[in-house]
């Protein structure tokens, strides 16, 4: 049939859709499936909007077809007059047609007005505008983690709009690296983070601060880590100023930290270059989480690390003219420290760690003074021994004593029996003490309690066993929230730190909901599974960890030639291995 009144002939239409579709780099399909769409719309402001009009453009010939259907429906549940056709009626028409069958009558060609044809345009333009919208968000929804490389379109208020091409992407101000200015066609690589579906079009995020982008550089300049010989364990930044990167080489002959570095820094620097100047630390990653604290805490040289694994800190004592280098500019060495490893890090000096220690070193004299009626010189050999409470005195073995020179067996029973008195005597205080208070009995007959114990849950109020059933741990134990300066400070619990750990405390509060009556006991029993379920794989020594990893450790296996060839390859010597059993000093720790 001849054209519908459409200003192009079928040529020019195949033409222009397959030109659109070039241009917005989406399928022809979509475009002509637009064009139908608009002279459909375009019929039914013509004939009526009630009817249901179907167009078709021939995408071998560009040939339209416009045809008005009707669907033919039985009699009694005939409804639309322009929709639906009686049965009764189409079987006068054709008598092969059913209850649901569709009549097609072809229109007659109609030309566009003005306004049918502006219609048309917004139609086919707004099918075009959101199929090139999913096919931006299905190109770089899967590139999320690459680094791209576009062009600054323009910069608003500090965000950076970036043309990558086939889509925009835009670098925020909190994204972007602390005094780095762009200009509109300058050229720039960033880190494709996420890509999010809006209304308006896909949203591509990117970033030059993300501690990621620095991995994907090193990525691109060092080629063992992109292999993966070597690998970047941890990665910290100060955007603009400074980053600490961790790294690990998984052949013992390749040297980490010089192969990121590169002859004369040339690897390094290129990766500095892209980041504006931002200075590296490139850092040895260790298992062993207190040689890596050490190693990320470079240039400053440690003293001494004592780790609180329950709550992930650590503190560290430093020489007192390595504390500012240890502390850095503004406190940033510390803080990348801790953001590389994981840990909260305390760093206090030598001279203040031994005032510290000289004054626990004397309250530990007086208590020992006091509760075993000694003279001083005694008190401060027993504490210098290094006994911390008269609960280790009362209760240590006879021979920890007679190691201590000058003690015999006589003095041992004696401080032994003066230590159990004092802890008598403190009990039967404390448990007059927690009678006044109005602790019941209930309370004494938890298992875990004592009269100290007592002591502090009648001073906070907790006097019967549901009280204590209503507690949470964090009572008891303590925990940690944001202070006024945002910074994490520690509220004290019933008990001080360190007496109670988190998990004895859960327990604790467990059964006695229990004897409340709140909770079954098997509710006790499934949490201790749960726990067991949830506790960390034994660790492995490094050697161990070289064999599982290639799946040679804990697989029987009957070829001995074979397995030692293997270890001859890791340099492991296996009868030296066997004889150790496993070195709980050495365990790898990841």
């Amino acid at each position: 049939m001849s054209a519908i009144g459409v200003s192009a002939n079928r040529l020019e239409i195949l033409q222009i859709a397959k030109a659109v579709a070039e241009e917005k780099s989406i399928d022809q399909r979509i475009v002509i499936e637009a064009m139908q769409e608009a002279i459909e719309k375009a019929a039914k402001a013509k004939y009526g909007q009630e009817h249901d009009i179907r167009a078709k453009i021939d995408p071998a010939t560009g040939e339209q077809t416009l045809w008005r259907v009707q669907t033919v429906v039985e009699d009694e549940v005939f409804e639309d007059e322009a929709k639906q056709l009686r049965l009764s009626e189409a079987k006068r028409i054709d008598a092969s047609l059913v209850s649901g069958s569709e009549l097609k009558e072809e229109l007659p060609p109609f030309d566009f007005g003005r306004v049918a044809a502006q219609t048309a345009k917004q139609v086919i333009t707004q099918k075009v505008r959101d199929a090139e919208r999913e096919r931006q968000y299905n190109e770089y929804k899967d590139r999320v983690g690459e680094i791209v490389s576009g062009i600054v379109k323009r910069v608003e208020y500090g965000h950076v709009i970036v043309d990558l091409g086939r889509a925009e992407g835009i670098i925020r101000r909190n994204d972007g690296i602390p005094r780095e200015n762009f200009q509109p066609n300058d050229r720039v690589r960033a880190y494709l983070y996420k890509v999010s579906r809006e209304v308006k079009g896909p949203q591509i995020f990117l970033s030059r601060a993300a501690p990621d982008f620095m991995r994907k550089l090193f990525a691109q300049e060092v080629p063992e880590v992109y292999e993966g010989v070597i690998q970047i364990k941890a990665c910290a930044r100060d955007p603009g100023s400074r980053a600490k990167i961790g790294v690990i080489s998984n052949d013992s002959s390749i040297d980490p930290v010089g192969a990121c570095v590169g002859m004369r820094g040339a690897r390094v620097q290129a990766v500095v270059g892209e980041l504006s100047g931002e200075k590296i630390d490139i850092i040895p990653w260790s298992f062993d989480a207190a040689t890596f604290i050490v190693n990320a805490l470079q240039p400053a040289e440690v003293s001494k690390v004592v780790l609180d694994e329950d709550e992930r800190r650590v503190e560290v004592v430093v020489a007192d003219d390595q504390f500012p280098l240890a502390i850095g500019r503004r406190g940033q060495n510390v803080r990348l420290a801790s953001q590389l490893t994981g840990w909260q890090i305390d760093l206090i000096t030598e001279s203040a760690d031994s005032e510290r220690f000289q004054k626990e070193f004397q309250e530990r004299t007086e208590l020992f003074m006091k509760a075993l009626d000694a003279d001083e010189t005694l008190a401060q050999l027993l504490a210098s021994e290094g006994f911390e409470s008269v609960e280790e005195i009362a209760y240590v073995a006879s021979d920890d004593f007679i190691t201590i020179e000058g003690f015999d067996t006589d003095v041992a029973e004696e401080l032994q029996e003066r230590a159990r008195e004092y802890l008598e005597r403190v009990a039967a205080e404390n448990d007059a003490k927690r009678r006044e208070l109005g602790v019941t009995d209930d309370v004494m007959a938890l298992e875990g309690m004592t009269p100290s114990f007592a002591v502090k849950l009648g001073q906070e109020g907790v006097k019967t066993v549901e009280d204590v059933a209503g507690l949470v741990p964090d009572d008891i134990t303590g925990y940690r929230e944001p202070g006024p300066d945002g910074k994490p400070v520690w509220v004290e619990g019933i008990l001080k730190k360190g007496e109670m750990r988190k998990d004895d405390a859960n327990l604790f509060v467990m059964k006695a909901r229990v004897a409340a009556g709140w909770i079954e006991p098997e509710a006790i029993e499934e949490m201790l599974a749960q726990q067991q379920s949830t506790e960390a794989a034994p660790e492995l020594t490094e050697e161990e960890r070289a064999l599982l990893a290639l799946g040679e450790l804990g697989n029987s296996t009957d070829d001995d030639e074979e397995e030692e060839a293997l270890a001859e390859e890791l340099g492991i010597d296996l009868s030296e291995l066997e004889s150790e059993g496993g070195d709980d000093e050495a365990a790898s720790r990841e």
